[in-house]
């Protein structure tokens, strides 16, 4: 059976701590592929400040390198808000031979209890909760833990950083740097 981990987020933008997460999860979970999902709106956040078709491409240049990395934009297509369980049981029924991991950060973990409907989610979809600085993994819900460095980045960091017209760079990939400078993406943020 194939294994495919999912790691959904808004990528605004997408930066290192993403792709190294993602690696620690494909090499620990033994994946044959991840698949990132930017979400069109996240449930338990504002809108992304960056319109939905340039974090599709941000995420796409920072993949490009990895050969068992793909982008998927069921989220970004369907539009509204973003909810897992809509998502896993989609590409349950498209995929049924495949086993699907949910990538996600410590931080996440902590939220899972109020996730829409949880509970039915649970049953369907094995969880892979990373662990970051200040967040526990322990849960009553089925997660996987695994480990990775702890690196302190964050998409706000990163465009709190561009707004204020300091370097971004190795906070994330070239190419996603590139596109958020040619764009002058959120330079009106203070």
């Amino acid at each position: 059976m194939q294994k495919i981990g999912l790691f959904g987020g808004t990528f605004d933008p997408p930066h290192l701590g993403h792709l190294i997460m993602a690696e620690a999860a494909y090499q620990t979970l033994q994946l044959d592929e991840v698949w990132f999902i930017p979400t069109y709106q996240p449930p338990h956040k504002d809108e992304a400040k960056s319109d939905g078709k340039i974090r599709l491409e941000m995420t796409k240049a920072a993949i490009k390198d990895h050969p068992a990395f793909r982008v998927n934009d069921m989220e970004l297509t369907r539009r509204g808000k973003s909810y897992t369980i809509d998502t896993i049981h989609d590409l349950q029924k498209q995929y049924p031979a495949v086993q699907f991991y949910f990538i996600i950060g410590g931080d996440m973990v902590e939220y899972l209890p109020h996730w829409h409907k949880i509970d039915q989610l649970n049953k369907m979809v094995q969880f892979a909760g990373v662990n970051r600085p200040g967040y526990s993994i322990k849960t009553e819900y089925n997660v996987e833990e695994v480990a990775m460095p702890l690196i302190d980045i964050s998409s706000t960091m990163i465009r709190e950083r561009a707004a204020k017209g300091q370097s971004i760079r190795y906070f994330t990939t070239d190419a996603v740097r590139e596109i958020i400078e040619k764009s002058k993406l959120y330079q009106t943020q203070a």
